[in-house]
């Protein structure tokens, strides 16, 4: 059991819990003698029990704690109460070097600064007769002021350890500290004397700062294994791989360093920190000046030999670095990024070192933020950012801002805090300056607002144009200068021909049209714009001070992954030297499953296809669906036949027609369309005679954005209009309010008796599933708790299904006759569907007439097999 908030051990009141390790568990703690924070490491209950090692803890803090040095964290003090030992150091506020390995290696330039600050701490140590015994990545700590080294709680003065009884007897993830004559420390560090019990002194810390510098410079433990004995075995008697075979542009000097470090005698490694640091600090001083010397005919070289690899996805990815350490005349390169998931948006952060991606997690069974070094190891997922979409970078590549629960957030990801800094219903792409400045699009049926990047009031910027036909301007994209930024204009008619990138400027509500695109652009240096011709992304020159562009444009990739539905396009690029391109299918392309109330899979409809919004007819013989065309550029309403799984199209408008709704007697359906100025409900026949009716007016002029609902009685039809939903009676068509609010409200369905009223809501701060009665009337139950999105109601309106924040698929039993009350929803099986990470107002998934089966929207596999496509120097092609 952790200790709580407001223990007391000694003058020191406990806070909260930092972490856990083997020595016990350390918390950040007030001292209420000096009014300072500290970290307090509790020692475990194993440790403490044994009188000689409290002893021997108590000797060696003494000797510790005469240290003093930059980069190496103070031990305070040494104490004992309420049956605890423990330590106080300084609170170092960072990340550890392990936690920004997972991330991929550290550029060379990076790796070298922090091994010279680790070298100088290990040499004040080793000055005081201390060895550290346990140096390793999660040992180190990253700063503000470089490098701290941790945790001597293995530390011992230097002199002889007795052999060790037995290697099979020591854990390799056990405690750190046992009794004398075993073996200490982390395995995959340990100098081969460590292992054989031999001698430790000095030269066993420059051991471990070989293997921690091998593994900042490549990525990859320096020494591994499939079991503790057979990593044994490769410490003692295995050679690292070259570092230069991993990662090519290595400077020679610094692998020569590493090798030293890693010999297996000690005798043959640098006999001291000190003499380390000073080699290293010579690095430094003479680095840049042998790069300026190096032969271009080497350089060619080496780009020939990587090229001739470019089939070797791992040799291609330890080139990266390679090639963006070249000048200005390196080679053009493509590889495929090894990504294991389909991305559906990508930015790269302004030093083009970085990737934000958003991809479906399985973990959290929602899309997430992830964060993928270009030619690294897979992306790591950033926490606390279920369902976030649209990511943009702060121009530091410090922080990350990105669209979630209806809101707009900013993740810290050293600090791994996440930020609401105000409400966006349906954001639609941002932009971030050197100046603080954030230009957003906070709503898809909106202008753009700015607001400042520590928070406050949003103001709008630029409105839409209706002599342009605009419902929508998006995709903010700022210009070198910081003041202009690129957007797109959304002409809402249908003719995504008129969609048209323009120019605005922060001090003026003017704008300026570039070029007709039906999606995102981005300009790259020295002067380049990339924007979309159907899927096709093409570059042209652009006069970023006149804003126009010239020559031809030159086709970059083809088949690039588009959201017709948003306007956008999944690629970014802002230094020239990285471009990164998502193309293919998509997640959304998807099989129609049955599954059982189990999670058992008992049957498809028809073919594997780019299927959203599935809605079952209500004798459950059809499913009407929005499909996506297969060049993306265009969504209609299709009708399948459950028995046999053929199909008919259904809508045939150029326009986005979507969120089909069927009658209560399964003879006519309502879609949403944007053929005209916004989008506006139609009702059609559902076998395809007659006309197409336009529905709903509303005084103010504004358009429902999408149909929800239709009454069994035939009388009411939801539809959204923003974050307000609204009922329109039938047949006088008078639209009526029935929830305007601050937060995000979707997913709304009557009850089978038409007297109450289900939604999913942000209102708490995430989405969760309410009742309220229909039209009106006094109550509002919560129904989920923990997250719930996609109610649906069963025919017989004895249980309220819904998808859980999971992903798992809940049913909750209700009574919804003439009063309302729900029970302790059940969990019935984890799906594994992916809503659309565009869509709000989308269902993707539906229920049997008997509640028994659920038919949902299933990626396919073959969503996954388009790889994330890296293109490097790629704009030299176009000076040629």
């Amino acid at each position: 059991m952790g200790l709580p908030a407001g223990t007391r051990l000694g003058p020191y009141e406990v806070e909260s819990l930092l972490g856990t390790g083997g020595m016990g568990e350390v918390y950040r703690a007030r001292d209420t003698r000096l009014e300072r924070m500290v970290a307090i490491k509790v020692l475990a209950a194993t440790l403490s029990s044994e009188p000689s090692l409290r002893l021997r803890l108590e000797r060696e803090a003494k000797s510790i704690s005469r240290l003093s040095h930059a980069h190496i964290c103070t031990l305070h003090d040494v104490g004992h109460d309420s049956g605890k030992d423990f330590l106080v150091m300084e609170l170092l506020e960072g990340e550890t070097l392990e936690h920004r390995l997972a991330k991929g290696p550290l550029p060379p330039e990076q790796t070298l600064r922090y091994a010279i600050q680790v070298a100088e701490a290990l040499a004040t140590a080793h000055k005081h007769g201390i060895v550290h015994r346990d140096l390793k990545p999660g040992n180190v700590m990253l700063t503000k002021a470089g490098a701290k080294l941790m945790d001597f709680g293995l530390a011992k003065e230097s002199g002889p350890v007795a052999m060790a009884s037995a290697l099979t007897a020591v854990p390799a993830e056990k405690s750190k500290l046992t009794a004398e004559g075993t073996i200490v420390g982390t395995f995959q560090y340990m100098a081969p004397e460590q292992l054989e019990g031999r001698e430790v002194d000095a030269r066993t810390d420059i051991f471990s700062f070989g293997a921690l510098m091998y593994e900042m410079l490549t990525g990859k433990t320096a020494f591994s294994g499939k079991s503790q004995a057979s990593l044994i075995a490769a410490i003692l008697t295995v050679e690292p791989a070259p570092i230069t075979g991993l990662q090519p542009m290595t400077p020679p000097n610094l692998e020569r360093v590493v090798k030293k470090c890693l010999a297996k005698e000690p005798e043959d490694r640098w006999q001291s920190a000190s003499d380390l640091a000073s080699e290293l600090h010579w690095m430094t001083e003479t680095s840049s000046q042998a790069a300026a010397k190096a032969p271009a005919q080497t350089q060619w070289k080496r780009a020939a030999w990587l090229l001739a690899a470019v089939a070797a996805i791992a040799i291609v990815i330890a080139a990266v670095s390679w090639f963006k350490a070249q000048t200005n005349h390196a080679p053009a390169m493509i590889f495929h990024a090894a990504v294991p998931f389909i991305v559906n948006d990508v930015a790269v952060s302004a030093d083009g070192q970085n990737a934000a991606l958003v991809a479906f997690s399985d973990k959290t069974n929602s899309y997430m933020v992830w964060i993928y070094r270009i030619g690294g190891p897979q992306p790591v997922a950033v926490e606390g950012t279920q369902g976030a979409s649209y990511p943009f970078w702060s121009p530091d590549g410090g922080s990350i801002g990105f669209f979630a629960d209806g809101k707009l957030k900013k993740a810290d990801i050293a600090k791994q805090h996440i930020e609401v800094l105000c409400e966006a219903g349906n954001g639609r792409g941002g932009t971030w300056n050197r100046d603080g400045v954030i230009v957003f699009a906070p709503d898809a049926l909106s202008g753009l607002s700015r607001i400042s990047s520590s928070g406050g009031i949003a103001t709008e910027l630029a409105k839409p144009d209706p002599q342009r036909q605009e419902t929508s301007l998006r995709w903010p994209s700022f210009l070198p200068d910081g003041k202009r930024y690129l957007f797109l204009g959304a002409n809402f008619t249908g003719n995504v021909q008129q969609n048209a990138i323009y120019v605005g400027d922060l001090s003026s509500p003017g704008r300026h049209k570039v070029v007709f695109s039906s999606a995102n652009a981005s300009y790259v240096e020295p002067g380049y714009l990339l924007y979309l011709r159907d899927r096709t992304l093409v570059v042209q020159p652009f006069d970023v001070k006149k804003n126009v562009l010239s020559g031809e444009p030159h086709t970059i990739a083809e088949n690039v992954l588009v959201f017709p539905q948003v306007f956008r396009a999944v690629f970014s690029a802002v230094d020239p030297k990285a471009l990164v391109v998502q193309t293919g299918l998509g997640a959304n392309y998807s099989q129609m499953t049955w599954f059982d109330r189990s999670g058992k899979a008992v049957g498809v409809i028809g073919e594997r296809s780019w299927l959203d919004n599935i809605r079952l007819s209500p004798d459950g013989r059809k499913v009407a669906a929005d499909q996506t065309d297969q060049d993306g550029r265009n969504v209609d309403v299709w009708i399948h036949d459950v028995a046999t799984g053929s199909k008919q199209r259904f809508t045939f408008s150029p326009a986005l027609d979507q969120t089909p709704v069927w009658g209560p007697n399964g003879k006519q359906i309502l879609f949403t369309s944007n053929r005209s100025q916004g989008f506006r409900i139609y009702r059609k026949n559902s076998d395809g005679t007659g006309p197409e009716e336009a529905l709903i007016s509303f005084e103010d002029g504004v358009q429902p954005a999408s149909s929800l609902d239709w009454s069994r009685d035939g009388k009411s039809i939801l539809v959204k209009n923003r974050n307000q939903l609204w009922y329109v009676s039938l047949p006088d068509l008078k639209p009526k309010r029935l929830i305007e609010s601050d937060w995000v409200v979707r997913d709304a369905q009557f009850s089978p008796s038409g007297r109450w009223m289900a939604y999913s809501s942000n209102e708490s701060g995430k989405m969760e599933i309410y009742v309220v009665p229909f039209p009106e009337g006094s109550g509002k139950w919560q129904v989920s708790s923990g997250g719930g999105d996609e109610p649906v109601w069963r025919n017989d309106g004895k249980e309220l299904f819904f998808i859980a924040a999971d992903g798992r698929m809940m049913a909750a039993p209700v009574t919804a006759g003439d009063r309302f009350d729900a029970g302790t929803p059940v969990a019935l099986f984890q799906t594994h569907r992916r809503r659309p990470v565009s869509s709000q107002d989308f269902f993707s998934y539906d229920v049997s007439k008997d509640g028994k089966r659920f038919l949902i929207a299933n990626m396919s596999e073959e969503a996954n097999t388009a790889p994330l496509t890296i293109y490097l120097n790629w704009t030299h092609e176009m000076e040629k």
